[in-house]
């Protein structure tokens, strides 16, 4: 199958994509990387009036910017740069790890942060780890800009807070906790994640654990976090009963799906094992064993 007619405009700037948008009510959508628009348009399971092609605003939305404690990066970043980049290498590894996952070079090579963002797939890597990282969103419109804490951008599977007129264009991401890991199950390379974990904090040399976060993909209409979970590891020395005990609590902030690559029991138990699993890595990493 084919996509349907529509229109097809190139802006130049910021501005004028923003005013297309406003321009088309609704009924345009936005190509950056087209991993995900290109095939949803040849099934016809989005049959916009126009694309608006935003390739040439690298200049704009091409960014990787250290400032002060936070990095900006641009919607037009691939992935293959936040893989790559010396910036995002120093102040946020996680995000260089976490991109490996995703896909294939070709795909890595085409796919960008902004694309990544607003497709807002509750299985998407870079939406788990900018929610773990307590991220926010800067969108544009005609009407302004507006900038979004991420725990409030994703609103359910695949909807956004963007506006039908809006423009994401950036994301400003904190500086990451000390130590971070992360685990994917899928049913093979390339498929739609079954469960991510991402955990993160930060080891005192006593041991003790500060600014831990627990963050969970695949398992809800949305990326959660676990916060009764991290609640509980916070300023403790980590042991087995500790562990299980964020494990069981974890299972409470998740409300999973039963789809084609599995049952909502079947998550909740994977949940459960990877959960303890990761943290318990997580941990010796920490600790230096």
């Amino acid at each position: 199958m084919k996509a349907a007619p529509m229109g097809y405009v190139r802006p130049g700037t910021v501005a004028e994509a923003v005013a297309e948008l406003a321009r088309h009510d609704g009924t345009a959508r936005v190509l950056a990387g087209g991993q995900s628009l290109v095939p949803m348009m040849h099934m016809r399971l989005m049959r916009p009036s126009t694309v608006i092609d935003i390739n040439a605003l690298d200049t704009e939305l091409g960014r990787i910017e250290a400032n002060g404690s936070d990095t900006l990066i641009g919607a037009l970043v691939r992935y293959r740069e936040l893989e790559t980049s010396p910036v995002v290498a120093e102040r946020l590894p996680i995000l260089s790890t976490i991109v490996r996952h995703i896909g294939d070079r070709q795909v890595r090579n085409r796919g960008t942060v902004g694309g990544a963002l607003a497709q807002a797939d509750p299985t998407g890597e870079l939406a788990l780890a900018c929610l773990a990282l307590g991220a926010e969103v800067t969108a544009r419109s005609a009407r302004g800009e507006r900038t979004i804490p991420i725990s409030e951008f994703f609103e359910g599977a695949y909807a956004s807070a963007l506006e039908p007129d809006e423009l994401l264009t950036a994301v400003r991401v904190p500086l990451a906790p000390t130590h971070c890991r992360f685990f994917e199950r899928a049913r093979k390379h390339n498929d739609f994640a079954v469960l991510s974990v991402l955990a993160m904090g930060s080891a005192a040399p006593d041991g003790r654990w500060s600014s831990v976060r627990l963050a969970l993909g695949g398992v809800d209409e949305r990326p959660v976090l676990a916060t009764a979970a991290a609640a509980s590891l916070e300023d403790r020395i980590w042991d087995d009963a500790a562990i299980a005990e964020a494990a069981a609590l974890a299972l409470d902030a998740i409300d999973p799906p039963d789809d084609v690559r599995a049952s909502a029991e079947y998550r909740r138990h994977l949940v459960g094992v990877h959960v303890r699993r990761v943290l318990a890595d997580l941990d010796q990493r920490g600790q230096g064993r």
